[in-house]
């Protein structure tokens, strides 16, 4: 049953200038709620691991919903460095990788580990990669929204030019779902962690691999949990045939929080928290003289705002030199107009 915005906004209680999302979420009552509970199961001996397992495969079918895939076609894992890895291993001996020259390290570092295999990592500005996707590229591995500056990419065009160059596009989702209305299966990949924008415990990743990228990449990590009817014992492992066969073993008290979390986020719809979000984030970029953007994600050159907001008691990230503040379900105009008190006389250079 979905719910409207304004009736979930009372299931958060972050303490007023929270402005740190693209850092890590605040979870809602729902989450916080179920995570005490099997908490208390676990300290007093009461509880069923098997029962706290179930979570993992509600969460893994909100995330699959809240993308657009089938949960079939979806993995899960740990760490989005630890997925994407698998892929990594499996490309081809000398293949040639394009990332943007500001990516977040979890989709770059596992790139370049394979330089032993004669993997080259290059690089191109994140608003030119379209247009560097040539013939001579054999994967696209792109933040759809930008750690650093909250960049937007054109996941249909990112896609297309891939597509005309027989290229993989891998995208690493982190920092936009949750807030940024996707299609995943215009990607290759599309690999996510939920502690950001999902708002859950950290130790949970899910990740759509197209019916291509599932025929290359190998179960490198599979252990127990993955196999069919789980597997305690014995030399063969017998794996399902959809993506679950690369999954890791589920972090139980992660999954009960991010079970209801998802679930959450999916009945009050992305598309409200997208409008909702933006909105938050120019009201802040029209109060320090910047243009309207795209993005929950605001990054700017102010001289002198790490202190203010310190002072105010506001939290958000410096990332590169540079303010970055980020808007997200339970933020509200009082949370922007204190930050622009804050900021009062400064502007961006």
């Amino acid at each position: 049953m979905s719910i409207s915005l304004s009736e979930a906004l009372p299931m958060w209680d972050p303490d007023p200038g929270w402005l740190n999302t693209a850092s890590y979420g605040i979870p809602p009552q729902v989450g916080w709620d179920a995570l005490q509970r099997t908490l208390e199961e676990w300290r007093s001996g009461r509880g069923s691991w098997e029962v706290w397992e179930q979570s993992h495969d509600s969460a893994r079918a909100s995330y699959a919903a809240l993308v657009g895939v089938r949960p079939e076609d979806v993995l899960s894992g740990s760490t989005v460095s630890a997925a994407l890895a698998l892929i990594a291993a499996a490309i081809p001996d000398g293949s040639t990788v394009l990332v943007p020259d500001i990516e977040f390290a979890s989709n770059v570092f596992p790139w370049t580990a394979q330089a032993h295999r004669g993997v080259q990592v290059v690089t191109a500005p994140v608003d030119r990669l379209v247009e560097r996707i040539d013939d001579t590229v054999d994967v696209v591995a792109v933040g759809l929204v930008q750690s650093a500056t909250g960049e937007v990419s054109d996941l249909a065009a990112l896609s297309a030019a891939a597509r005309g160059a027989d290229a993989l596009l891998v995208v690493d989702a982190t920092q936009a779902v949750g807030w940024l209305p996707v299609d995943a299966g215009l990607a290759d990949a599309f690999v996510g962690d939920t502690y950001k924008w999902l708002m859950t415990p950290r130790g949970a990743t899910f990740g759509y691999l197209s019916p291509r990228l599932q025929e290359l990449v190998r179960p490198l990590q599979t252990g127990w949990s993955a196999a069919v009817d789980g597997q305690y014992y014995g030399l063969e492992a017998r794996l399902p045939q959809d993506a679950s066969r690369y999954d890791q073993a589920p972090t139980w008290f992660t999954h009960v929080a991010a079970a209801p979390t998802l679930d959450l986020v999916r009945r009050i719809g992305v598309d409200a928290i997208h409008e909702h979000d933006v909105a938050l984030a120019n009201a802040f970029r029209a109060g320090i003289g910047m243009a309207p953007g795209d993005s929950a994600i605001v990054s700017a050159d102010i001289p002198g705002a790490e202190e203010r907001f310190r002072e105010a008691g506001i939290r958000a990230s410096v990332r590169g030199g540079r303010l970055r503040v980020s808007f997200h379900v339970y933020t509200t105009q009082a949370d922007v107009d204190l930050a622009l008190d804050a900021l009062d006389g400064l502007a961006p250079a």
